[in-house]
């Protein structure tokens, strides 16, 4: 099974940094070493509020068949619908990574038959 293709309800986004190792001289100039040319640490927040348990049920059976934190996956185009800006900015695909699970899909019941997700991501090479 895929990543559910829903249309989260709110999304937050850290794009982390390329990997840079600094060194710094006691006189305080300043060496800095870039050891990649691809952003690592990206780190993505995705909410679902008031979706049908079914498809609550959805976002813990694709984290138990990705065995929780240890697989990794791609996203759908669905997690960034609603964003105007470029989609390669949101998608750690675009920079060739891959999305793992940071935690287990947090699930609240709101009222019978309904429910919210809150998914926390983080790119992997």
């Amino acid at each position: 099974m895929a990543f559910p293709s829903l249309v989260p309800t709110r999304r937050g986004f850290d794009a982390g940094n390329y990997p840079v190792k600094t060194f710094k001289a006691q006189s305080g100039a300043e060496v800095r070493i870039l050891y990649g040319s691809k952003r690592t640490g990206m780190q993505i927040e995705l909410g679902y509020e008031n979706i049908p348990d079914t498809q609550a049920d959805d976002f813990i059976t694709h984290f138990d068949e990705v065995l929780g934190t240890y697989n990794t996956f791609s996203l759908p185009s669905a997690v960034t619908t609603g964003w105007s800006g470029a989609v390669s900015a949101l998608d750690a695909s675009a920079t060739g990574n891959q999305w793992r699970y940071a935690e287990a899909p947090q699930v609240t019941n709101v009222r019978p038959g309904r429910s919210s997700v809150q998914i926390k991501l983080i790119g992997a090479l």
